[in-house]
């Protein structure tokens, strides 16, 4: 029954806030990646994402890869196409999801290489490939400020097919 009540009071408390979202959204993300995030909305369900951070820094600096290991945190451009709609019908409250691509740079100490200390040692191999994203989004009533939690999958194409990589990130948006 407390669920229940809950669960009600939640309905009609976001049922009457309203979204702040605009055309652009610029805010900051940690988790994988961190970095600056871009969002333009074009309609009520459509936007595209874009953050430009780090990758790696967060989930593990040392990661197992091919036939070696990446260390520290690297580069990472990502992109996606995302369908977003209102929960509950609140307009406070979003839920999205997409499809999109990343572009990442890193240290790659290969194993015959692994223990040298010197730069000259590593390769910072470019890695490409799908992702997938999905998360929820709460605009700030009477405010131009969202907070939002999302999390995906990172598949590599390139040079490593089917290398799986979590994406798990937290953030928060300006809304312009």
């Amino acid at each position: 029954m407390k669920k229940l009540a809950l669960t009600v009071i939640c309905t009609l408390c976001f049922s009457l806030a309203q979204a702040q979202y605009d055309n652009w959204a610029v805010g900051f993300k940690l988790g994988e990646p961190t970095g600056i995030n871009i969002r333009k909305y074009f309609n009520n369900i459509h936007a595209i994402d874009i953050s430009i951070g780090t990758y790696g820094g967060i989930l593990a600096n040392d990661r197992n890869y091919r036939r070696g290991v990446y260390k520290n945190a690297g580069l990472a451009i990502q992109a996606h196409y995302l369908w977003h709609t209102p929960l509950f019908n609140s307009e406070a409250v979003h839920v999205y999801y997409g499809l999109g691509g990343q572009v990442n740079s890193r240290n790659y100490y290969p194993d015959n290489k692994r223990n040298l200390a010197s730069p000259g040692d590593r390769e910072r191999p470019i890695s490409l490939g799908g992702s997938a994203l999905g998360g929820f989004e709460y605009f700030i009533p009477d405010n131009k400020m969202s907070v939002f939690l999302e999390g995906g999958l990172y598949v590599e194409l390139l040079p490593r097919p089917f290398y799986l990589s979590p994406n798990i990130s937290g953030g928060i948006r300006f809304n312009l």
